[in-house]
């Protein structure tokens, strides 16, 4: 019988500390192995978090650097920054996410062993995580109501599988039920190259039908079709998961972290700055490089002012010559001219007033729109 292998990594953020902690409490039974992707330029509140949960699980995080940097007697951003000749990523060269995310956790995995990687995508966020192109590495997301990837998705609602998903229910279902599951299994879906957004509309049509009519029936169907393919689960007599109908959402996270005694990593807490007599609350919205280009304006004042040390390490890397800027368009010399923080800052005042929720202490519950942005490899 092929053993199949658990893995979570935690990337220091909010999300994948407590899917770590929520697992390792729901399901004793299953051994997960848990790891994170070091790039040498997170916040000291990361690696805190991370002993933190060493210390829940009573269990090793183990610690993955891309094969290519290993030897080096340098951090992992810098080697990668000085091979790609000073160039800093971006959000159109994410050379960061794959040098430094992606490749070691592949590496990491290998081709062989059968892997099911845990993502901490929660039920309340509109996006789907990252998904290899190996063979051997399925992803499962425990947080949402669909537990299952966009591409198993693919699969199971593709025209040719039709009567055999509808098999597998009639196991399940009868009479009026099944009558549903028809008609949810029947109902227009095309794959034409041209038509993507089109497919992506109707499987999450088809999905959320199938939901309807019960998630763990729903789960079962799906394990079952599995068992026809070459995913990690089919070689699975059972899976733990399937019964789940557990849907998490940004407060349950905070909850998790807090009464586990592990706490809610310290670089979400609101601090207080003052513009023009007004006062005003900052903070990070998510993990990754204290230097990450998907920042927004607001979180590099904060950067500037609550870790100055670390701004200034972060203008270093760029070149304005070359366009080699954090920012589009914008150096970081430049954002912190009084002025331009004075703008910032009075731009962040007058838009968290629109939205803001007096309940919470963290920046994302006002900052909702800016969590669909980043690498899923850094910031869940």
């Amino acid at each position: 019988m092929t053993t199949i292998k658990h893995v979570l990594g935690i990337s220091g953020g909010k999300d994948s500390a407590a899917l770590a902690i929520y697992l390792h409490e729901k399901y004793p039974q299953i051994d997960f192995s848990y790891y994170y992707t070091d790039t040498g330029k997170e916040l000291d509140e990361t690696y805190q978090l991370l002993e933190n949960i060493e210390i829940y699980l009573g269990k090793k995080i183990e610690k993955l650097v891309a094969h290519d940097a290993k030897a080096s007697s340098e951090n992992p951003f810098d080697f990668f920054y000085k091979s790609f000749r000073g160039y800093v990523p971006s959000a159109t060269a994410r050379w960061c996410t794959n040098m430094m995310k992606l490749q070691p956790f592949e590496q990491y995995i290998g081709t062989e062993i059968p892997t099911l990687s845990y993502v901490g995508i929660r039920g309340d966020e509109d996006r789907e995580g990252y998904i290899s192109k190996k063979d051997n590495i399925q992803s499962i997301f425990p947080f949402r109501k669909n537990i299952w990837s966009q591409d198993v998705l693919h699969k199971l609602f593709h025209p040719n599988n039709k009567e055999v998903v509808l098999d597998y229910y009639t196991s399940i279902f009868k009479g009026e039920k099944l009558d549903k599951v028809a008609s949810v299994l029947n109902s227009e879906i095309t794959f034409e190259r041209h038509q993507r957004l089109a497919t992506e509309r109707q499987i999450k049509t088809k999905l959320n039908g199938l939901l309807d009519l019960g998630t763990s029936d729903f789960n079962h169907a799906t394990f079952q079709f599995l068992k026809g393919t070459k995913y990690p689960l089919s070689f699975e007599e059972d899976y733990a998961l399937l019964d789940n109908e557990d849907v998490l959402v940004r407060d349950d996270v905070f909850r998790i972290l807090r009464e586990s005694g592990v706490g809610v990593p310290a670089y979400y807490e609101k601090k207080e700055y003052q513009v023009d007599g007004k006062k005003g609350e900052y903070a990070r919205s998510r993990s990754g490089c204290f230097f990450c280009f998907f920042q927004q304006k607001i979180e590099w004042i904060w950067l500037y002012e609550q870790h100055p040390d670390k701004f200034k390490e972060a203008m270093k890397y760029e070149n304005v010559d070359e366009a080699f800027t954090w920012n589009q368009n914008e150096s970081l010399e430049d954002l912190i001219h009084p002025e331009r923080i004075r703008q910032i800052k009075l731009n962040h005042l007058e838009r968290t007033n629109r939205q803001k929720s007096e309940d919470s202490p963290y920046l994302m519950d006002i900052l909702d729109d800016t969590e669909g942005d980043g690498c899923v490899a850094c910031f869940v």
